[in-house]
């Protein structure tokens, strides 16, 4: 049985760019091209890209608009 890590609990779930976008309640090309333009944070696993939830929490709360 492999050990935990702390930083394996903080990373939490990976998600992949479908899941993501199904997150996001956006379509899998918004999620790449937030990845693209490096506006959110991923995980490259070789050809792979992973997104984990709080990454995605993270960029939810840095585009909220509080002055209207």
């Amino acid at each position: 049985m492999p050990r935990e890590r702390a930083s394996d609990k903080e990373l939490g779930r990976l998600l992949t760019v479908e899941e993501a976008a199904e997150w996001l309640n956006t379509s899998p090309r918004f999620v790449r091209r937030l990845i693209f333009e490096r506006r959110i944070a991923f995980l490259k696993l070789g050809r792979h890209v992973r997104i984990t939830e709080h990454d995605l929490d993270s960029y939810v709360r840095n585009c909220r608009v509080n002055d209207l």
